[in-house]
């Protein structure tokens, strides 16, 4: 994905600062683990935390100066040799080349015509870098001992990654010459263009994302340095903050899960050349093959000769995008904000919404999604709100009444509400809280807007600029229609419009209901595990960058601690241990 990366090339060694005792760096090393594993911090001093660690990790990359394993030359030096080896182990090869299309970067060019939902791209197993390849590579002991590179595949995937690049007979080496020496995700950003994104969505994220990445390399340089298992790693004595972020980087925006050789559960993969495919919207048209044991995409549309290959990558807001690709996608079509909301345990009425919400299948305190388009919001959103704005007796009526069960059925369907005076309240209710959290923003729409046409602003600057505007504008486009909603339904009661009544027999009806977003029976709102969707598929879907999932259990003081932080589900959502106040994400 050439549209990730701003090449940069540093010859190995040059500019190199003073040898740095081995005593002396692991003194860093033990700050910096210490300072990213302790306590999260109270609320409003998650930026200094970020400050504080970021100082450290600069004082230590001062001292590794020059000492990474880079590439000598541009990255387009290295497009022919991949290719050569994508053909030599049996890729198809023969409808694309690589090309480079300006601000999108470099990505995939037709080289004929190609027909929609033509296979045009298939990638063999044994040309990608997986969890097993890592474990039968020169990795395999120390994976093998400890379970932290057991239970994380990313991590394995990401050492594998710096191991391979390390050796200069690595197989792999034609495609990780191929990929860029530098990212564009937050990780690369200067503290000032992070601090652009303060009161955004997405700061939290971009914040948590860094501190994991620092914990896990003080983590992992402790156990290369000490580890009897890690001895014989070729990157041993080469092992940089600045690899250690290449090459979470260069995961995060390319793994994907494929299913194991015997289709008995998923595993993580790089697919060279296939991950040169920049995004665009549509649908996911790339699967696995498992007779033939092989990735295989399919065209998404039509393409003439020297026209752009894309594929889907799939329901990304424009946040996930930022954070985890490194790029603002401008026409998103899934583009979103999270809101939290939760019903408050001291309200009298408490457990009777929980109650009723259980029965639906919908957490009492919930991270949802505001939308960019109409609705904005999900039927699991429509039916959470009417729970949390039913009087006593709608509550009543609906735990203890007649077809009550029944009832549950229509909490997620427009077309059903409880009542014109609970459609009022939750539309008033979402206008509201859309205005205030408008406020926090310590810029207008207007502003963000002018801010872009400066022709001086860094590309960091521009995404994240980018992201700000598209959030508010999202915001916005919530209050006013919520405030639409409640003029529309505020009418319908004073005009006394009789409610649309709910028949066993409309079941029909809303299970068909193209507003329903869900099953109108709401079951768990989580994803189902990707294992459960792949029984008896021959083709599994994949989605560029499908995981991003960095936690790390780090060894203090002779214990094993675990501190798992932000880890991305399979939307990209952002999950973590959570309080009443830090509610349960919902998958939508």
């Amino acid at each position: 994905m050439g549209k990730k990366s701003r090449v940069k090339i540093q010859k190995s060694g040059s500019g190199a600062s003073a040898a740095v005792s081995p005593k002396e760096m692991m003194n860093l090393i033990s700050e910096l683990l210490q300072k990213c594993s302790s306590a999260a911090p109270s609320a409003g001093k998650e930026w200094d935390e970020y400050i504080q660690i970021r100082g450290l990790v600069d004082k230590i990359r001062k001292k590794q100066k020059g000492m990474s394993t880079v590439f000598g030359g541009s990255r387009e030096d290295y497009f022919p040799d991949l290719l050569s080896w994508a053909q030599d182990n049996g890729a198809s090869c023969d409808s694309f080349t690589v090309g480079n299309f300006g601000a999108e970067g470099y990505g995939l060019r037709a080289t004929r015509d190609i027909k929609a939902e033509e296979l045009f791209l298939w990638i063999p197993r044994k040309m990608l870098m997986t969890v097993e390849s890592a474990q039968n590579s020169v990795l395999g002991p120390l994976y093998s001992q400890d379970r932290i590179l057991q239970a994380m595949g990313n991590v394995t995937l990401a050492f594998h990654l710096l191991c391979e690049r390390a050796d200069p007979a690595s197989p792999w080496l034609p495609y990780i010459r191929s990929l860029p020496q530098e990212y564009d995700t937050p990780l690369y950003y200067q503290q000032e263009e992070v601090q652009v994104l303060l009161g955004t969505q997405a700061v939290q994220d971009i914040l948590s994302q860094y501190k994991n990445t620092a914990r896990q390399y003080a983590y992992f340089y402790k156990l290369v340095q000490t580890h009897p298992a890690a001895c014989k790693l070729p990157m041993k004595d080469t092992f940089t903050f600045d690899d250690y972020r290449w090459a979470v980087s260069s995961v995060m925006t390319r793994q994907n899960q494929i299913p194991t050789e015997d289709g008995s559960r998923v595993t993580l993969a790089l697919i060279p050349l296939w991950d040169m495919c920049n995004h665009t919207n549509g649908l996911i048209t790339t699967g696995y093959n498992l007779e033939d044991d092989r990735c295989e995409c399919v065209a998404l549309q039509d393409y003439k000769e020297n026209q752009q290959i894309y594929i889907f990558y799939g329901t990304r807001s424009n946040g996930e995008f930022v954070i985890h690709n490194g790029f603002f996608f401008q026409d998103n079509a899934h583009d979103r904000v999270k809101i939290k909301l939760g019903v408050s345990k001291s309200e009298r009425l408490y457990a009777m919404k929980a109650e009723v919400l259980a029965r639906a299948g919908i957490p009492a305190s919930c991270i949802f999604a505001l939308h960019c388009n109409e609705p904005p919001i999900s039927a699991q959103l429509l039916a959470f709100l009417r729970v949390f704005c039913m009087t006593e007796e709608e509550l009543r009526d609906y735990l203890l009444g007649d077809g009550g069960f029944n009832k549950i059925f229509t909490l997620g369907n427009s077309e059903f509400p409880v009542s014109w005076e609970n459609e009022i309240k939750l539309w008033t209710f979402l206008e509201t809280r859309a205005a205030l959290l408008l406020k926090i923003y310590k810029t207008s729409s207007q502003e963000d807007s002018a801010m872009l046409n400066k022709p001086d602003l860094s590309l960091h600057c521009r995404l994240a600029i980018q992201l700000r505007l598209a959030e508010k504008q999202i915001l916005e486009k919530a209050s006013a229609s919520g405030r639409a909603k409640r003029l529309h339904f505020k009418k319908k009661l004073e005009d006394g419009t009789p409610l649309p009544r709910y028949e066993k027999s409309d079941i029909a009806l809303l299970e068909n209901s193209d507003d329903a977003k869900i099953p109108i029976v709401l079951h768990e709102l989580d994803e189902m595990e990707e294992g459960q969707q792949m029984q008896g598929e021959e083709h599994r879907d994949l989605v560029n960058g499908e995981k991003d999932v960095y936690a790390l259990e780090a060894e203090a003081s002779g214990e094993t601690r675990r501190d798992v932080y932000s880890t991305l589900d399979s939307t990209g959502s952002s999950s973590a241990s959570r309080t009443e106040e830090d509610p349960k994400e919902c998958s939508e």
